[in-house]
């Protein structure tokens, strides 16, 4: 097979790494950034809810510790598997990048 998977072009191979000693951190990267993905939106939620009144204060004091202990443990596992913030912005081609900027 040339450049690129049969059909494709080159593009797509430097998209789709099938590489064994890769699958561990591709894997780690995908998995993070859904939880990225959930954790932006669980930050937004809060936030609104703070926003409307909807939270009392021990709550305000819970969801803001949980979101910071969950921020924490994000950087060190991209950390463990050498990736930084934007590794885990997927981009999805036409539709542009997963997460927000």
């Amino acid at each position: 097979m040339s450049a690129g998977v049969a059909g494709h072009g080159p593009g797509l191979r430097q998209r789709i790494s099938m590489a064994p000693d890769t699958v561990e951190r591709d894997l780690a990267r995908l998995v993070l950034t859904v939880v990225e993905l959930l954790r932006q939106l669980m930050e937004r939620q809060a936030l609104r809810r703070l926003d409307e009144g909807g939270l009392t204060e021990a709550e305000e004091e819970r969801v803001g510790m949980t979101l910071m202990h969950l921020d924490n443990r994000m950087s060190r596992l991209r950390e463990h598997f050498g990736l930084a913030a934007e590794d885990l912005n997927i981009d999805l081609g036409p539709l542009g990048p997963l997460l927000p900027r």
